[in-house]
């Protein structure tokens, strides 16, 4: 029996331990919150967990299973964001804004129905979507160190602290980050720390040495020169 769709509508679902084949005529996102999903489609056959988004395009043939106490954020969707159309990647990563703001559509569709926040919400949720990089999913060692980064940006970060985070040698570490991200690890942490003190730049009136400081820096001449050299433009050009 074909299942009623409601065009662009996001729900807060659960899935049986007993997978059953089907397809949609819409685009279908699911998105774990709390346990995990084993999914057969297209391309893929697996587990899918919290932080990452599993991509069902119309017309294909699927299935899920998860304990009966897992959650999901499902999306059903007349049309996806170009990047995920023109993808074939049928699970990927989403980043740490999407995360967050699938707790607060739980929160909101469990509260009252409103259809024109509920309209809001499922644009913003698109927009979020429209800009995820699509990366290969991690290796869950890299994974984790990517995690470790995002939460501590203030703190020192070195390739030895940061290999022990993924249980791996230094030289390991930095061969398979390299391999799954194409830039080098303190690359990376140089980009994640840039970006987030230009956001706080514009979206906050934090002082420069606070902003410093939430990015790793104690020395507000060393921070000014490497985001100098990373936007052409000093803390005080930026935003202000």
């Amino acid at each position: 029996m074909p299942v009623l769709f409601m065009p662009n509508q996001l729900s807060i679902r659960s899935y049986s331990r007993q997978p059953r084949s089907h397809s949609h005529t819409h685009h279908q996102l699911v998105l774990p919150l709390r346990g995990v999903i084993n999914i057969e489609v297209t391309g893929y056959k697996g587990k899918v967990a919290p932080g990452e988004c599993v991509v069902i395009k119309q017309g294909e043939e699927h299935l899920f299973s998860s304990n009966t106490e897992a959650r999901f954020v499902v999306a059903d969707m007349d049309n996806l964001p170009d990047n995920l159309m023109a993808s074939t990647q049928v699970v990927l990563a989403i980043n740490a804004p999407l995360i967050s703001y699938l707790n607060f559509i739980e929160q909101q569709l469990q509260h009252r129905v409103n259809n024109a926040l509920e309209a809001a919400v499922f644009q913003t949720f698109y927009l979020l979507l429209s800009e995820q990089t699509l990366t290969p999913l991690m290796d869950a060692r890299v994974g984790s160190a990517l995690v470790f980064i995002q939460q501590h940006l203030a703190e020192s970060l070195s390739i030895g602290a940061l290999a022990k985070v993924a249980c791996l040698s230094d030289t390991q570490f930095k061969k398979l980050f390299r391999q799954h991200l194409g830039i080098t690890v303190m690359e990376y942490v140089t980009k994640q720390r840039m970006e987030k003190a230009q956001a706080l730049l514009q979206h906050t009136d934090y002082p420069i040495q606070i902003i410093a400081e939430q990015v790793g820096y104690q020395d507000v001449s060393a921070f000014s020169r490497r985001f100098s050299r990373h936007f052409g433009l000093t803390p005080s050009q930026c935003c202000r």
